[in-house]
């Protein structure tokens, strides 16, 4: 608190109302103060305070009762856009559809590993291996391929390819796999990797 806050304390007469709660608890707040004179600053006259480029006004009356607004205050597209505000607009959204036509599309793809076991140990894995490359599709690419020894003799075949995930699911890889049911027994997946 300060001597401003002194000089309009002494110009109100009464304790504002509860209504006001902000202004009752600064009241309070200034009574509380026996000795006012030591709060500091310098006492002025109470129209010296407050901004001084702009006479003191008083609030103006509201003679209207009605309650409707003649302001749209959300904006609503009933009313004319001008020419040059529509042409703004179009040219804008055709900038904004040519940028967005050349920007390449993200195609996400998956690096897969499969594990593909024979019947037993006289299965021909070249033969397996080679139908299993003859599957072709969109968005399919055979990798690398490995046997790997598997148990009592057996080597299973390890190959890996990448797919486009929007393309080729695992199922359909399982499925073509195991149609080669003469030399495949089974077909696991061993690694699944996003690229």
């Amino acid at each position: 608190p300060s001597q401003a806050d002194v000089a309009v304390f002494e110009a109100v007469t009464k304790s504002p109302p509860a209504t006001l709660p902000h202004a009752l608890r600064w009241f309070n707040h200034i009574t509380s103060f026996k000795n006012k004179a030591s709060l500091p600053g310098v006492k002025k006259s109470l129209d010296s305070y407050g901004p001084t480029d702009q006479p003191a006004t008083k609030a103006p009356v509201d003679d209207d009762d009605d309650d409707d607004f003649d302001e749209d205050l959300f904006g609503s597209d009933e009313e004319e856009e001008s020419e040059d505000a529509k042409a703004e607009r179009e040219k804008r959204l055709k900038d904004y559809a040519s940028r967005k036509a050349k920007k390449p599309v993200l195609i996400a793809k998956s690096n897969i590993i499969l594990d593909i076991k024979p019947w037993d140990d006289e299965t021909d894995m070249s033969e397996m291996e080679k139908n299993v490359r003859s599957i072709e599709a969109d968005g399919l690419l055979w990798g690398s391929a490995k046997l790997v020894p598997l148990a009592y003799g057996i080597k299973k075949l390890q190959i890996s390819c990448v797919v486009e995930d929007d393309k080729i699911s695992t199922d359909f890889l399982e499925e073509e796999i195991t149609k080669f049911e003469d030399v495949v027994q089974s077909v696991d997946i061993a690694a699944f990797n996003k690229v």
